[in-house]
């Protein structure tokens, strides 16, 4: 699996969301990407990459193409 699919795999199986609907996705466009749900997104993030968001990111964090951004930051590419 390559960084892509494990990025977009973080997104369907936290908010139960089709691939379909992730470029452009927001925080609250969906009703399961709210606070909780973003906290359980977060953690399916840095367990697929074996990292851990600094608090300013995980605030930061409030799109799917600003966690590709983020990420960068942490030496993981999404291409």
């Amino acid at each position: 699996m390559n960084n892509r699919e494990k990025y977009n795999n973080a997104f369907i199986e936290s908010l139960d969301v089709e691939e379909s609907q992730l470029a452009g996705l927001k925080y609250q466009d969906v009703p399961a990407w709210d606070s909780v749900g973003h906290m359980g997104l977060v953690s399916e993030i840095e367990d697929a990459f074996d990292i851990q968001f600094e608090t300013d990111d995980i605030v930061d964090f409030n799109s799917y193409e600003k966690g590709i951004e983020i990420l960068k930051k942490y030496s993981v590419v999404i291409e």
